[in-house]
């Protein structure tokens, strides 16, 4: 290092800090870096540790989020070395490769890392593998220092790791790392001043607000501003606001995100022009790892946009939400890299409070596919054996394993199979590696490399208006011509770029030459159902709605001349809250699809209760995940399967559905009774209450549905026959003795016992039929006495009792002497007891006295 570059590199804040990560490695193999945004860690660190005698020649491997960042942090430790990028400093990202023999330094975006470690997992060209902004949390970054890990222990006890963190706790990364020591540096910020603006009221949208914060910012402050959006469309739409009026003369606006080119990111980069201010409008892109020359002013909307994976429907969706309080501080730092400045954020001091301290991890949101297939390929069935700061959770690693497991990547016991293999070393996700496999294998692997280059970057055709078009096939055109093949839809040139860069990638990894030619669309479609079988989707009906074969709904929520397809083959979705929407697909060729998924294509009988019709339902169905191809009648139905599905009907409809008749009703209040009333004699009797009956249908009725099949058709059933089939000979002669259906009375007539009307059995009966009855009659083994209601004449209640005797010495006279007046022609004895019972007005044979 010469004495130049050592006093500049002396010059950062981060190198008090280098002394002490010197001596952790002397006695260590891991460390722990926490250092404040802008202390110039990410630059100084690698250089001041090239010469470390540990390193012994070897090489370093740092770890970028982004790639933008490790073109920028190479381009920048390679300027202070002297050299072009290439030299002793080099990068490597997934579409571009800076270095040579002579490189020490590599930096690397993270993807790399786990392609390296699965061709050499001792990682014998490396000896120091640094974590740069590990408090991002990235997916990768997790998963690649897990492996490190994995084979510093079983591989390369001499490998060294350094976790590098602005933000995070670096307590709990050392613990992970087997207690390494943690070197803080206080390192050296300039003052900034925070303006809590808030939103305009009534709120407007954000990129309203932003415009004008901007344009506040610009007349009253100095120097260059850099502003935070949550993505593309709102910088796109907030350039457009700052145009018109443009601002002041020697302004410019310039965009800042991962999907620009090379050469436009540099520029954003870049120190203005002498006189010149320029306003940069950024995602989260530009929190860590850059320095942006000239920037005195941030305004930050406080918004980011993540993906999250809904692991039961195995979609991402598309989130945009409020940034946490760890990412506000990165982005306000960027206003205090190199002197004061000031940060205008759009939200209050109050809402501050409410934000979350810090980013939830990427592997806690992300669709676990790749990482599930990394680890298989790693030889790892169960991620449990990795050191993880947070372990992948369970439901989104089963159902990444679940997906493997039918793109044939693994087996059922999580081994990797030949073909995982193969997919692994693609570099792609699991769905587009099984994808160009496939196509291989069926002579179509250009087009399937074209397919996968379109969907691992940006969609290539953008919008003029808000409508949009989700045809693939104008993709393939758009990435052969170089032009858009739609109307009111330009071709974006950096993604068209990246795709084909992409494409040529693939052909080349699989030893496969261009197509040429127009693609077929029933190709593009077949293709694209190997990688998302469970997204292949049939409409409903003649509307522009569609089943998935994953069982969910998804719709096209603009015209699409795609709509008129029966079916399609969905690659980009939104979850949504119901239905989700569709963003691109392919129309599928029916036949097509049922040949190359054949075995995938289920037969089965299906028996069961249709809700609608009513009835029970048996069909032979052709079904493919949720999606029912083709269905007939089946005449074969066992019996036993139709009465089971009527047994579901009966449950839906209630009990009430059954030819239940009073006589039936009274049998089951008299069991009810009995089981109350004489526990100990009918403990072994038969539930029959409702919920019971309901409960043991299958026992009871299913023997008496021969033929029933319909609602309508319940009426054919003996019900009588077979409730009675629940209680045996003896039972049923116990219920007619205890409990019977009529009571004889002194009048001669047999009067109904009413049960399950009051809490115990009655009889209604006249007055004048119970004369001579001198004790209330009981039942269930004399255990219980009935209730009588006495009535008048006209049948009308005078007197309900449970104590005739009673009645006769206390009642009697005041009732007589109301209904003798009422009904001066009837019979009423003075001395009951000793009267004669009738039915008539009088009895025949009368006691004058």
């Amino acid at each position: 290092m010469t004495q130049d570059l050592e006093s500049e590199l002396a010059a950062l804040p981060v190198a008090e800090a280098v002394p002490r990560l010197r001596a952790a490695f002397e006695q260590h193999r891991n460390a722990v870096l926490e250092a404040p945004p802008g202390a110039g860690k990410s630059t100084a660190i690698p250089l001041f540790l090239l010469s470390a005698p540990w390193l012994a020649n070897r090489k370093i491997l740092m770890l970028e989020p982004r790639r933008l960042a490790a073109r920028a942090v190479a381009a920048r430790m390679a300027t202070l070395l002297g050299e072009r990028v290439g030299g002793t400093v080099g990068y490597r990202t997934r579409l571009e490769s800076r270095v040579s023999p002579a490189t020490r330094i590599e930096v690397i975006t993270e993807g790399i890392l786990t392609r390296r470690l699965q061709r050499d997992p001792a990682l014998e060209e490396a000896h120091l593998v640094i974590f740069d902004e590990f408090h991002e949390r990235s997916l990768q970054a997790d998963l690649g220092l897990a492996l490190c890990l994995d084979a510093q222990a079983t591989l390369r006890e001499d490998l060294r790791l350094l976790a590098m963190s602005a933000t995070l706790d670096g307590t709990a990364v050392a613990r992970l790392m087997r207690d390494a020591p943690v070197v803080r540096s206080e390192g050296r910020s300039y003052a900034v001043e925070t303006r809590y603006v808030g939103r305009s009221r009534p709120p407007a949208r954000i990129e309203s607000d932003v415009a004008r914060a901007v344009r506040s910012a610009h007349s009253s402050e100095s120097g260059d501003i850099l502003v935070f959006l949550p993505g593309a469309a709102e910088i796109r739409r907030v350039a457009e606001l700052l145009s018109e009026p443009p601002l002041a003369a020697r302004t410019r606006v310039m965009p800042l995100y991962g999907d620009l080119s090379p050469e436009a990111q540099d520029a954003a980069i870049r120190p203005a022009a002498s006189g010149e201010r320029k306003v940069v409008l950024a995602t989260n892109i530009a929190e860590t790892s850059l320095t942006i020359e000239g920037i005195h002013v941030v305004v930050d909307s406080g918004l980011v946009r993540r993906t999250r994976f809904d692991a039961p429907s195995g979609m991402d969706r598309l989130v945009t939400t409020r940034c946490s309080r760890a990412s506000a501080d990165q982005r306000r730092g960027r206003a205090g890299r190199l002197g004061p400045g000031i940060c205008v954020r759009l939200w209050s001091e109050g809402e501050q409070a409410s934000l979350a301290a810090n980013t939830p991890a990427e592997i806690l949101e992300a669709d676990l596919a790749s990482l599930s297939l990394e680890l298989a390929a790693w030889g790892v069935a169960d991620p449990a054996a990795l050191r993880w700061l947070d372990p992948p959770p369970a439901a989104p690693l089963a159902q990444a394993c679940d997906l493997l497991m039918r793109l044939g990547a693994v087996d059922r016991n999580g081994r990797i199979t030949a073909e995982g293999r193969s997919m692994s070393a693609l570099g792609a996700h699991p769905r587009l590696a099984h994808m160009m496999i496939r196509g291989v294998a069926l002579g179509q692997g250009a087009l399937a490399c074209e397919l996968a280059g379109i969907l691992s970057e940006r969609d290539l055709l953008r919008a003029r208006g808000p409508e949009r078009n989700a045809d693939l096939e104008a993709r393939i055109e758009a990435l052969r011509s170089g032009r858009s093949p739609l109307p009111g839809f330009d071709l974006d040139p950096g993604a068209r770029q990246r795709a084909a860069r992409q494409r040529d990638l693939f052909q080349q990894q699989l030893g496969i030459r261009a197509q040429t030619g127009r693609s077929d669309s029933n190709q593009v479609g077949a293709l694209l159902a190997f990688a998302y079988p469970d997204r292949i989707a049939l409409r409903r009906g003649d509307t522009p709605r569609y089943l998935l074969a994953n069982g969910r709904g998804a719709h096209f929520a603009e015209p699409q001349t795609l709509a008129r397809a029966a079916t399609i083959v969905v690659a980009e979705l939104d979850a949504g809250e119901r239905d989700a929407r569709i963003y691109l697909a392919a129309a599928l060729d029916r036949p097509e699809f049922e040949r190359s998924h054949a075995q995938e294509i289920e037969t089965r009988h299906e028996i069961h209760w249709n809700t609608q019709q009513q009835a029970v339902v048996a069909r032979r169905l052709r079904s493919f995940g949720a999606l029912a191809l083709a269905e007939e009648p089946l005449a074969d139905a066992s019996a036993e399967a139709l009465s089971a599905a009527m047994i579901e009907g009966v449950r839906e409809l209630g009990l009430e559905a059954l030819p239940w008749t009073r006589e039936l009703r009274t049998w089951q209040s008299r069991v009810e009774f009995l089981r109350r009333s004489l526990p100990d004699r009918t403990a072994d009797w038969a539930r029959v209450d409702d919920a019971a009956l309901l409960a043991s249908l299958e026992t009871w009725l299913a023997p008496f549905l021969g033929g029933v099949t319909r609602r309508e058709h319940l009426a054919r059933i003996d019900l009588a026959e077979a409730l009675r089939g629940l209680l045996n000979w003896r039972q049923r002669e116990d219920l007619g003795r205890w409990a019977p259906t009529h009571l004889a009375v002194p009048s001669g007539s047999r009067i109904a016992i009413l049960y399950g009307e009051g809490d115990s059995p009655a009889i209604a009966v006249r007055l004048q039929e119970v004369f001579g009855l001198n004790t209330t009659p009981r039942i269930a083994d004399g255990r219980v006495p009935v209730t009588i209601r006495l009535l008048s004449p006209a049948g009308r209640p005078v007197q309900v009792t449970q104590d005739l005797a009673s009645f006769w010495a206390r009642g009697y006279q005041e009732v007589r002497k109301e209904l003798k007046g009422r009904y001066p022609k009837h019979y009423w004895p003075e001395n009951p007891l000793e009267a004669t019972p009738t039915r008539r007005v009088r009895p025949r044979t009368t006691d004058r006295h």
